[in-house]
């Protein structure tokens, strides 16, 4: 985004999309609505929530994750958390020494990861 120069006030001022950003609308437009069904807009739009659903596409450990998003322990049990109480990631805890824990995305979660794919991350 850039902005808007010579329109409205200076402290509250106006963007525009960039050819690049007009680009991507069109895919941002089908994430949110896919968002809106899923009644998770407001935890969706979270810095980390996409990403971590998108590296969900195929079942993973915790480090997994943290290795390929360069993400904190913290913000990822977070956004794991909260996908999972969403219905969208299953926890999987693996019985056997040590015990092991893998996540995935749901079937619920197949809707909002085929038009979150087509962002460039």
């Amino acid at each position: 985004m850039i902005r808007n120069p010579g329109y409205g006030h200076p402290l509250r001022p106006e963007y525009v999309l960039t050819a690049s950003g007009r680009r991507v609308a069109p895919a941002c437009a089908e994430v949110v609505d896919a968002l809106a069904r899923l009644d998770f807009a407001d935890a969706g739009l979270k810095k980390w929530s996409i990403p971590v659903l998108l590296a969900l596409a195929d079942e993973r450990r915790f480090n997994d994750l943290r290795e390929v998003l360069s993400i904190s322990p913290r913000a990822l049990t977070l956004a794991l958390k909260e996908l999972a109480d969403a219905g969208l990631v299953e926890r999987r805890v693996h019985t056997g020494f040590p015990p092991s824990t893998s996540y995935r995305a749901t079937a619920r979660a197949r809707p909002l990861l085929r038009a979150a794919s087509q962002l460039a991350f």
